[in-house]
């Protein structure tokens, strides 16, 4: 799942995602309210954590622009602000929770977790499959068969990808791009590295194996 981080605070930003993607989770970060609504408005996010004040764009008028242009992206509101009337105008204007600043990570998580359940309208929403391979994504919890399966972050995100996208061939290009989001460097060997050690845990302890590679185009479970 992904998270947009709209926040200009760089300490505050890169705590936040650093949290999120020990928790498994693929975050973007947007230090600038315009730069923040845009991508909202044209990326496919399953929650954004928004501050009120941005350069740009404050996020109580990101958060207008949003519900007005009929966008229901969950939204929780992190600001330093802490008075009633701003969180009663952020929850009327279409927020779905507001946390005052200094926060506990742990309780952002927590709902987080609790708004992404709350806004899954059913089981197949929150759930993975291919073939005997499932991923439970609010659980967070891997199975083959009735075998567990421990993933690292990473693993559990490249593997949401291939799931997501199971019977096509997805590039390396592609593959860093929507797991890691940084440019393409073709030297790198993560995703060589990252697949090895997936295949590890999916498939050498079982006969069938999911995970192909085609070589000079990419991957694919099948």
């Amino acid at each position: 799942m992904k998270i947009a981080v709209v926040e200009d605070d760089a300490k505050s930003a890169a705590f936040i995602i650093r949290g999120l993607v020990e928790n498994g989770y693929t975050a973007a970060h947007f230090s600038d309210g315009k730069e923040g609504l845009k991508h909202l408005k044209n990326e496919d996010f399953d929650l954004a954590v928004l501050d009120i004040m941005l350069p740009g764009m404050d996020g109580f008028s990101v958060l207008k622009a949003l519900r007005e242009a009929k966008n229901d992206l969950p939204v929780i509101i992190l600001s330093a602000r802490d008075n009633v009337d701003d969180k009663v105008k952020g929850l009327e204007l279409g927020g779905d929770d507001y946390m005052a600043k200094p926060f506990s990570f742990t309780e952002l998580l927590a709902r987080i977790n609790a708004i992404l359940r709350r806004n899954t309208s059913s089981q197949e929403q929150t759930l993975l499959s291919y073939a005997d391979l499932t991923m439970d994504l609010l659980a967070r919890k891997v199975t083959r068969g009735r075998e567990r399966i421990d993933l690292q972050p990473q693993e559990f995100m490249l593997l949401e990808y291939l799931l997501r996208n199971a019977g096509k061939v997805v590039s390396r290009t592609m593959i860093i791009e929507h797991v890691w989001e940084y440019n393409f460097d073709p030297k790198t060997n993560i995703v060589e590295t990252r697949m090895c050690r997936l295949r590890e845990k999916i498939d050498k302890p079982f006969d069938r194996k999911l995970i192909q590679t085609l070589r000079g185009f990419g991957y694919v479970l099948e």
